[in-house]
């Protein structure tokens, strides 16, 4: 199926540019309009599933237009951007001054659009028996402090703690240094695999790990109330507080996100540098349009605009 649709992007360039070679062309040599083209965009691999539906959803909408996604990390969609490779990024974090006083001694004025709140998810086997988890254990196990199952819980049978992350340069990786170990370095124990499916992966057949990823690749696309996470892999419920216990933690399901009682959430944006309000353009407001924010209202994500239906579950 992918082939047969890089063929389809490719016939559609080249039936674009055939259309286009009397017209007299723009300057920088961009032909895409607001629904019609086909582009390159850039999105943090950790919102692959619903960036992923997001793209086919719009293509279908306007079959002129061909949006092809790169997953790569956060760290190489923020760069691609800044070499103008492309002009639409999704990540979970806004420009810094420095970048974007880069763009605007470059004529470049580009635009942050909020478009969910997501959740970072704890996921261990499924044969673990420990579902209960404070920020300050997570802090010590990224830290390097805490290393055996243990220290957290006297009565447990595993031994070390193998913590895995994605990738080393994730959106991940940063919001564990900033906003979990508040600037500390991680642990050299802390492995980092490549991709967020590695992670379920290594998680679902290793008894002792806790993995740590995006929790719209674990949302049950089945189930509409968004409480079912994926089977493969058992998600934690995680306290801000000193002692965790069943009435004060919490599992990152949407209600718990909305209101703040998940501890561990971040924003994504889409970050867009499009002077001309081309496809890029065009990409950005069906995201932010009732129709984009209710997929990512059925993604188990919030959506930034959407209203989000409140369920009362506690489901330890």
């Amino acid at each position: 199926m992918k082939t047969v649709k890089q063929l389809q992007l490719l016939g559609l360039v080249m039936m674009l540019t055939s259309m286009s070679a009397c017209q007299s062309k723009p300057k920088d040599g961009l032909t895409d309009t607001y629904t019609s083209g086909v582009i390159a965009i850039a999105a943090d691999e950790s919102f692959q599933p619903i960036v992923q539906e997001e793209v086919d959803v719009f293509e279908g909408l306007f079959p002129l237009a061909g949006i092809v996604p790169r997953y790569v990390t956060e760290v190489e969609a923020v760069n691609l951007l800044l070499k103008d490779s492309l002009r639409l990024a999704i990540t979970s974090r806004r420009l810094t001054p420095e970048e974007m006083n880069s763009f605007n001694s470059r004529k470049f004025f580009p635009q942050e659009i909020k478009i969910a709140t997501d959740g970072l998810a704890l996921i261990t086997n499924k044969d673990n028996p420990d579902t209960l988890i404070t920020v300050n254990e997570i802090r010590n196990i990224l830290t390097g402090k805490t290393t055996q199952w243990k220290d957290i819980y006297s009565a447990s049978r595993l031994k070390d703690i193998s913590l895995v992350f994605d990738n080393k340069n994730s959106s991940t990786v940063r919001f564990a240094v900033d906003s979990i170990c508040k600037g500390a370095p991680l642990s050299n124990q802390v492995k980092a695999l490549k991709t967020n499916r590695e992670v379920i992966d290594y998680v679902s057949k290793t008894p002792d790990a806790i993995g740590i990823i995006g929790v719209n690749w674990l949302s049950d696309r089945n189930d509409s109330t968004g409480l079912s996470f994926s089977k493969e892999v058992r998600v934690m419920s995680v306290s801000a507080a000193d002692k965790a216990t069943p009435e004060n933690s919490f599992k990152p399901y949407q209600a718990y996100l909305f209101y703040g009682d998940y501890p561990l959430t971040r924003s994504i944006y889409v970050l867009l540098n499009d002077p001309r309000s081309a496809l890029p353009w065009g990409f950005a407001s069906f995201l932010s349009s009732d129709r984009g924010q209710r997929i990512i209202l059925k993604s188990g994500l919030v959506p930034a605009t959407q209203p989000v239906r409140v369920v009362n579950i506690k489901d330890k």
